[in-house]
């Protein structure tokens, strides 16, 4: 098993985008081994105009079905962040589930690697970490091309931990239809994420990978992608995966010989504090992701004081690599100034096994409607709950989950 390497109080991660100009449209990140592109990122193409549709999902609140920003400024808040340019967004307070404020916060759209999220929250339990899988060359065929990767190749072993490093901090395609192999198939893969989808009322979800590759029926929602980084959270695995800033991951074996490996680093610059971006304080995880049609979505989670916040943006229309996180630190700034100066304006709901009480409008599924960048159209909230170094997790008083919030580094030096 390989030693994570983190961050210090600060966990880090780094995203590269491709060049838009070249294949590799749909990746995440550069090539296996660390080094990010040589050339200069090309200037973002002007983006069509997109409007929300007049009405959608209702699922946590009325107001979050309505186009455009919903907020509630009480006597003293402070103002959101001017110049805003995320298609779709959410502020969300992680213990309570508060929705603080919102963008046209059910507008389905491409979700790009931010799916991975629902992806390892669907699977990750259902694999022994110390499993180790030899990579059959039918398991990578079907990897789309310009995807990111962690750079398995045929007939190497890796064990499952291996695998999930490859997921969270490369985020590797190639390790996702692994994985999605050993979990019985990439079709069965799919049927599980929406599954579990409906299980957390992630209703704008609908999955066509189990990578997050485009596909024109392929939609999420940051009301949705929020839901799965707050259940992904309550799991021990995916806590530190998502907190991981590097990690050495096998590479060249030869025998008789001590395997080769190299380092790779997460994509999440906010994590990293890498491509311009200083690392955001108490920041730790979650996920990001850059396809052609989704543009850069992201979701990340931070906690400053006893507050715990949680923030998806996706599509913003402003160009540049680092938009999307520049978006976020300002949500986030503005969500730890506004705690308590304002009234919520809707709540993430819990998962259905644990939904007692409705919120809004009864829960409906939309996968029988059109899933079109367009888009289309609660219970007890669920508590996230961080005190003393221990995370408690109750849904209805039902579960609880340890960890160490952000994880000790016991005086490792940052990454870089």
């Amino acid at each position: 098993m390989k030693v994570l390497k983190t961050t210090g109080v600060l966990l880090a991660s780094a995203l590269a985008l491709p060049a838009m100009l070249a294949a590799p449209a749909h990746a995440d990140d550069p090539k296996p081994g660390g080094k990010p592109p040589s050339q200069g990122p090309a200037k973002a193409p002007a983006k069509p105009v997109a409007v929300p549709p007049p009405q959608m999902s209702t699922v946590g609140g009325a107001r979050l079905g309505q186009p455009g920003t919903q907020v509630n400024l009480l006597p003293g808040a402070p103002a959101l962040p001017a110049d805003l340019s995320g298609r779709s967004w959410i502020v969300a307070d992680a213990e309570s589930g508060e929705v603080l404020a919102a963008n046209n916060a059910h507008w389905r759209l491409p979700p790009a690697s931010t799916l991975k999220m629902l992806f390892a929250d669907t699977v990750l339990p259902t694999l022994p970490k110390d499993k180790v899988h030899k990579v059959e060359p039918e398991e990578l065929e079907d990897v789309g091309p310009g995807s990111s990767v962690v750079g398995l190749k045929e007939y190497y072993d890796y064990s499952v931990h291996d695998l999930w490093l490859g997921v969270f901090l490369a985020s590797g395609n190639d390790a996702v239809h692994v994985l999605s192999a050993m979990n019985g198939g990439v079709d069965k893969t799919v049927k599980d994420m929406q599954a579990h989808a409906e299980e957390l009322q992630a209703l704008d979800t609908h999955v066509v990978s189990p990578d997050g590759y485009d596909s024109p029926e392929q939609v999420s929602s940051a009301y949705d992608l929020t839901l799965f980084a707050r259940s992904g959270m309550q799991k021990k695995d995916f806590r530190e995966y998502a907190g991981t800033a590097s990690a050495e991951f096998p590479g060249k074996q030869e025998p008789g010989k001590a395997r080769e490996t190299f380092q790779i680093q997460n994509t999440n610059r906010l994590l990293a504090g890498t491509h311009g971006m200083s690392q955001y304080p108490g920041i730790a995880g979650v996920k990001n992701g850059t396809t052609t049609m989704a543009g850069s979505t992201f979701t990340g989670i931070a906690q400053r004081g006893s507050k715990k916040l949680l923030v998806t943006v996706m599509n913003p229309a402003a160009g540049g690599g680092n938009v999307v996180y520049e978006e976020t630190r300002a949500l986030f700034d503005w969500g730890f100034a506004a705690a308590g100066k304002v009234k919520p304006v809707g709540e993430l709901v819990p998962p259905k096994s644990a939904d007692t009480r409705p919120l809004g409008s009864p829960a409906q599924s939309h996968e029988n409607t059109p899933a079109a960048a367009g888009g289309e159209s609660g219970g007890l909230t669920t508590a996230v709950a961080v005190t003393g170094g221990v995370l408690v997790v109750l849904a209805g008083g039902v579960f609880l989950v340890n960890r160490r919030w952000p994880r000790s580094q016991r005086g490792r030096r940052p990454q870089e």
